[in-house]
């Protein structure tokens, strides 16, 4: 696997080290990172994905060493330097280096990695419910793409695994879906799309948002709504949005198969679409 990191002003590659034993994030998770694509000579929505680093960063204490404009630069130097049309996974990160419980904003550290990461296929795959859920706002920082969140999806997606299934729907603290352990989760019902409201459980994906704003100007109807199981277990189809694979379908739930439907596919269509025409290197 091909992979560069800029790490102190240059370039440099493979997997360099950079944190020590001492420093805050490696034993107080104070780090952040953000994801973006680039695939098929794209990078959609590029600039928003360094904007919300840069407001991660600060939700976690950390003072952001770039703006959103120069981190955007930065990725598109980095990703010039892959294959043409490369399929690169793009992942700007911040962590504190000193303090005792609360980092020192002064101390923030930063690199920029990029890393070759093929597309997946739209080929369909199964979920079930997590037994594990969501925190709120008042117990763990979730409106900041934090890595200290990722353990506890982990687990959920470890213990859906164990049961045979690829993902899992993970709910919040009154019972009601939230998301994926790795991505947004959408249904459709009677040729409309849901997806869950934002409620301070999960982050409002910014694939998640460009796929509502795609439909609504496509004439389908999308509704923000606080969805429960048994929205889902009734649904006409099931698919998910995330940076990983942009729009990808989801073709059983626990017993119940479901095929690819006609909302999914005009979201993915759409998607793409706007991905050529929008967000060209």
């Amino acid at each position: 696997m091909k992979a560069l990191t800029f790490w102190q002003g240059e370039w440099v590659e493979g997997n360099p080290g950079i944190m020590g034993p001492r420093d805050h994030a490696a034993w107080l998770s104070s780090i952040v990172f953000d994801g973006a694509r680039a695939f098929e000579g794209t990078a959609p929505d590029l600039d928003r994905h360094c904007a919300r680093i840069v407001a991660s960063a600060r939700t976690m204490g950390l003072a952001p060493l770039h703006s959103p404009a120069e981190l955007t630069e930065i990725a598109r130097d980095g990703i010039a330097r892959f294959a043409p049309g490369a399929a690169l996974y793009v992942r700007p990160m911040y962590w504190g280096t000193a303090g005792f419980i609360v980092p020192e904003p002064e101390a923030t550290a930063f690199c920029f990695h990029i890393h070759e990461l093929a597309m997946p296929e739209p080929k369909g795959s199964s979920i079930t419910v997590s037994p594990f859920r969501r925190p709120t706002l008042e117990t763990a920082p979730a409106d900041a793409k934090a890595s200290c969140l990722y353990p506890n999806g982990a687990r959920a997606l470890r213990e859906a695994a164990a049961r045979g299934f690829d993902n899992a729907l993970m709910l919040d603290a009154l019972g009601n879906v939230a998301e994926l352990t790795t991505s947004n989760i959408w249904m459709a019902k009677d040729g409309a799309a849901l997806t869950p409201v934002p409620n301070g459980t999960f982050l409002n994906g910014i694939t998640r948002q460009r796929v509502i704003a795609l439909l609504r100007a496509a004439g389908v109807e999308v509704f923000e709504r606080t969805l429960t199981v048994a929205d889902f277990r009734d649904a006409d189809e099931i698919f998910a949005t995330g940076n990983y694979g942009k729009v990808l379908p989801i073709t059983r739930f626990e017993d119940r198969d479901l095929q690819p439907g006609p909302i999914y596919a005009r979201a993915r269509e759409l998607y793409w679409e706007f991905a050529h025409t929008k967000g060209v290197l």
